[in-house]
């Protein structure tokens, strides 16, 4: 490297407010892509279809069009030879053009493809952010920040709700190319952060077990029970996937028809979100060492309790309660996840942590495409909901099973 560009070199800083900026910039991070990436359609929805350019059965097409493109980037993340921190600013720039073409447009065909390709920017962008910023927290000794990066799909969803909230009768093209401003210059404040080529500091002694080239026994050749573990949180991080996202993807739909005339509709996801955050920072919070997998399984029963509340309950009440239960646990399910990709695969864990992501992306795919023929044909979507808990709360049972399995402790 020649003097310029060494002089010029990214370094993360070290200090004692090392650790917040790292967690504030993967919140922001997460907050782009995935709560204004992914999770500005479901408030504008109702925007999308009162206009008429739009009905439900296309708009279950378009959600599931994102996910089916979530899958696709989840699948592919193992194959990546990309920085963390250059895939992030990446993703970055992509979902503020992506999010600026859906107000640019009305075609069906284009929305599609925006859509799909949006899931694929946000599932490599999210695999990264969470490799980057977990990684960076350990070698701070700072593992509490964690809730921090994860609340950032919460503060996106929180403040997408609201503002549609605030602002929707300027209409579906106006919200879209908003959000597409405001992902920008969020971008733009934490762009630095994610410097490149370095992410991370010189590495000494007290970092040399989690140095980048540092590749622990499990990233070539993991025991036979890691390989179990593995397997299993593949298998069973899928579930969540399908179990929230009828009510994630439709949620204002739903209100509006059980609620006619009533301003709560617009209230309920803005609620999801800030429940989201209060859930990611309380989860960071729980000791480190308890089961990951006991961890998860409470969390689906309390998003099939939140997903059968607006059921039973169909009231302004119920479904507040059940956007807040399903809402507190989202973001902690995947830091859990997240936690136990790194247990077994140490600083190699980005392909684990995209095998799951790509089975979350299929239940997601799923249960657009199950609930709204549902909903069509029988003029509710109380049954696919109603599967949807069943699926969590079988999804709970399996992850506590497989919690008492033999294991072996992991990387650190």
């Amino acid at each position: 490297m020649n003097d310029f560009a060494a002089s010029h070199q990214f370094v993360a800083p070290t200090g004692p407010h090392a650790a917040r900026q790292a967690a504030i910039a993967g919140m922001v991070a997460l907050a782009v892509v995935l709560g204004i990436g992914r999770f500005a359609f479901t408030p504008l929805l109702p925007l999308m279809l009162h206009g008429g350019g739009l009905d439900i059965r296309h708009g279950g097409w378009l959600a599931s069009f994102n996910y089916a493109g979530y899958f696709v980037g989840a699948v592919t993340c193992a194959a990546l030879r990309v920085e963390p921190a250059r895939m992030v600013r990446t993703g970055l720039v992509l979902t503020v053009l992506l999010t600026l073409a859906m107000g640019l447009t009305n075609q069906f065909w284009i929305w599609a493809i925006v859509r799909f390709v949006a899931g694929v920017v946000s599932a490599w962008t999210f695999v990264f952010a969470s490799q980057w910023g977990l990684r960076r927290l350990a070698e701070l000794h700072a593992h509490g920040w964690g809730g921090v990066i994860y609340s950032g799909p919460g503060v996106g969803i929180a403040a997408t709700g609201l503002l549609v909230s605030v602002a929707g009768g300027w209409g579906a093209r106006a919200g879209w190319l908003g959000f597409g401003l405001a992902a920008a210059v969020l971008s733009a404040l934490v762009w630095r952060v994610f410097g490149h080529p370095a992410s991370v500091p010189a590495m000494g002694p007290a970092t040399a077990s989690i140095r980048p080239d540092a590749t622990p026994a499990s990233a070539h050749a993991a025991p036979p029970t890691h390989r179990i573990d593995a397997f299993w949180l593949v298998l069973l991080y899928g579930v969540p996937g399908f179990g929230y996202i009828i009510t994630a993807t439709f949620l204002p739909v739903i209100a509006r028809h059980a609620l006619p005339g009533s301003a709560w509709p617009d209230l309920f996801w803005p609620m999801f979100g800030l429940a989201l955050i209060v859930g990611a920072l309380g989860a960071a919070r729980l000791p480190h060492h308890w089961d990951n997998r006991t961890l998860l399984a409470a969390c689906y029963v309390l998003q099939a309790v939140g997903v059968a509340a607006g059921i039973v309950w169909p009231t302004a009440a119920g479904f507040a309660l059940g956007s807040v239960l399903i809402g507190l646990p989202f973001t902690a399910i995947t830091l859990f996840a997240m936690r136990e990709a790194r247990r077994l695969r140490g600083d190699h864990a980005a392909g684990l942590m995209g095998y799951a992501t790509a089975a979350y992306g299929v239940g997601q795919i799923i249960g657009p495409l199950v609930a709204a023929p549902i909903a069509v044909h029988t003029g509710s979507f109380s049954p696919a909901l109603w599967l949807a808990a069943a699926a969590l709360l079988l999804g709970a049972l399996g992850l506590t099973g497989v919690a008492h399995l033999p294991r072996k402790p992991g990387p650190p």
